[in-house]
């Protein structure tokens, strides 16, 4: 019983030593100390630097991401337009306040969507309307087996192109996309003006031998009401377009008054450049004379009679 005394305390010791041990070995939570503290947040024993040493926190705003393209560090401005404003004005106003500011030499700026969109089809407008131009020219030289009188034709569109361009104008509206394609549709629609007169002048003249002059002036006075009523049906057929009914009236508008504006200038300067343009061009053709006499052998009399052989 007198030797079981000490081995109590010295297990009492022991526990009691083991207890500051068991607490130093108890690690709290690194999320919840401060940072600021200066206490070491790796369990290694190894000497800590506190990072209120060499980094502080704030608050601020960044971006969730970084953007590249071709290879660059990109970021993107959107703007949208106001009431009443194209959107070539607006890219006029974006690039008059990228002059204003100054950017340095290693930045750029570039539209992309859809004022990019529409200055690639800017860009190809001219090759478009001369792609079509070509085909036309083809096709009437194949038709009236002549490389002249499908200049005559072609002649009547600029006034159909003016026609549209003073009628957008007129109404303050872009020549968008969609007025582009009602000038395509008025190169179709406008010289078959010029073709009445021309096929008509030109069968008379081969078929009954009369002077370009005479030709050309008899095909304005017979075929000045299919062309008068053809004009006036496409007009009448652009009229809902131009006017606007429903929902996407705003984009239609500009295709119906491009149509309406070129058929009305073209109806007006068709039967008056016509005529003078094919005499022109009558005149400069490089045929010699026989073979202008040869073109008018085997006529036929105006009046039907059929001429008997001696």
């Amino acid at each position: 019983t007198g030797k079981a005394a000490p081995s109590a305390s010295t297990a009492a010791a022991a526990g009691a030593s083991a207890a500051p041990a068991a607490a130093a070995g108890t690690v709290a939570n690194p999320a919840l100390r401060d940072p600021s503290g200066g206490q070491a947040l790796s369990g290694t024993a190894t000497t800590m630097v506190p990072l209120s040493a060499f980094a502080s926190f704030a608050e601020s705003s960044a971006a969730t991401s970084v953007s590249h393209q071709d290879g660059e560090l990109a970021t993107t401005v959107s703007f949208n337009l106001a009431d009443g404003i194209a959107l070539s004005d607006g890219q006029a106003a974006v690039r008059q306040a990228e002059a204003e500011i100054g950017l340095p030499n290693n930045v750029r700026g570039s539209f992309q969507g859809t004022a990019r969109s529409a200055q690639e089809s800017q860009q190809q407008q001219p090759l478009l309307i001369a792609a079509a131009l070509v085909v036309i020219y083809i096709v009437l030289g194949i038709l009236y087996e002549s490389l002249v009188h499908p200049i005559t034709v072609l002649s009547t569109l600029p006034s159909a192109g003016v026609g549209a361009v003073l009628a957008l104008l007129m109404f303050k509206m872009e020549f968008s996309i969609i007025a582009l394609i009602g000038v395509f549709l008025l190169l179709g629609i406008v010289k078959k003006n010029a073709i009445l007169i021309i096929d008509f002048a030109l069968e008379a003249e081969r078929s009954r031998g009369l002077s370009a002059v005479d030709a050309v002036r008899e095909a304005c006075l017979l075929r000045f009401r299919p062309i008068l009523m053809t004009t006036l049906a496409a007009i009448l057929g652009a009229l809902p377009l131009a006017i606007g009914f429903g929902d996407g009236a705003e984009l239609r508008r500009p295709l119906g008054i491009a149509i309406i504006g070129g058929l009305i200038v073209s109806q007006l300067l068709t039967l008056l450049t016509t005529p003078v343009v094919y005499i022109l061009l009558d005149k400069l053709r490089r045929r010699s004379p026989a073979e202008r006499q040869l073109s008018r052998t085997g006529d036929v009399p105006a009046s039907g009679v059929q001429p008997t052989p001696p």
